[in-house]
């Protein structure tokens, strides 16, 4: 019998282009490596974050960085039509992503955890929340067939931290790691154009939410509920 593990296709959702790249990058670079597919959904460019750029100048720049990272990790990428710090949280918008998960059928939903600074990240996890559970319903009559997509995971993130809780940690590799930093570099922002230093930390992160773990580099998420930690090499299916 093949004990070849069964490939899976993450689906990451963010608010702005950048959030799941600096939060879950290297998971997803990993996923990538190890012969799964990935498909980043980003609901706004997050084009108002910049002191000298337009919105419209930045939104153009940001989608062209959102496309470098996917193409260096080996990703699908794609974009809703909705403006930085203007997302709705209604039924028009969770049906959309719910007919994006029935379409790419992912096995895994990467997002934002509930408690944020930014009221995107915190809508974005709530239109995630019920997109799942729509995209699953065989009597919501849509375009495209259900499709149930298994598992939810809530990424680490400086801005959504209150309440978060680390359950599950994934074991980042050397060259996830270094994919993951030339991906990233492709933002300017994370490079510390808006002023932060996004790579620095993000990449000081993986080392301090690794070393309790006995792990040189993870990256961390929560999950639905609560749940035990586990150390991983790859997600639960």
């Amino acid at each position: 019998m093949s004990t070849e593990q069964k490939k899976s296709h993450i689906l990451a959702i963010g608010a702005h282009a950048g959030d799941m790249e600096l939060c879950a990058g290297a998971t997803l670079a990993k996923y990538v490596q190890e012969g799964h597919k990935v498909t980043l959904l980003h609901l706004t460019p997050g084009e108002k974050g910049h002191q000298k750029l337009t919105p419209a100048e930045y939104a153009k720049q940001k989608i062209e960085e959102a496309h470098k990272f996917a193409d260096i990790i080996g990703a699908d990428v794609r974009f809703f039509n909705y403006k930085d710090a203007e997302l709705p949280l209604n039924d028009e918008i969770k049906y959309q992503v719910a007919d994006v998960i029935r379409e790419v059928k992912p096995d895994i939903l990467i997002t934002h955890w509930k408690n944020s600074m930014h009221m995107d990240h915190s809508r974005t996890h709530y239109i995630v929340q019920d997109a799942q559970f729509y995209a699953a319903l065989k009597n919501i009559e849509r375009e495209l067939p259900n499709h149930f997509a298994r598992k939810m995971y809530y990424t680490d993130n400086w801005e959504d931290a209150d309440d978060f809780e680390p359950q599950v940690f994934i074991d980042i590799p050397e060259d996830a790691y270094e994919t993951w930093l030339k991906a990233l570099s492709q933002y300017a922002f994370a490079r510390g154009e808006t002023g932060w230093p996004y790579i620095e930390y993000y990449s000081a992160l993986k080392i301090v939410r690794g070393a309790p773990v006995h792990m040189k580099r993870a990256e961390a998420f929560g999950v639905p509920r609560g749940a035990l930690n586990k150390r991983l090499q790859m997600f639960d299916v």
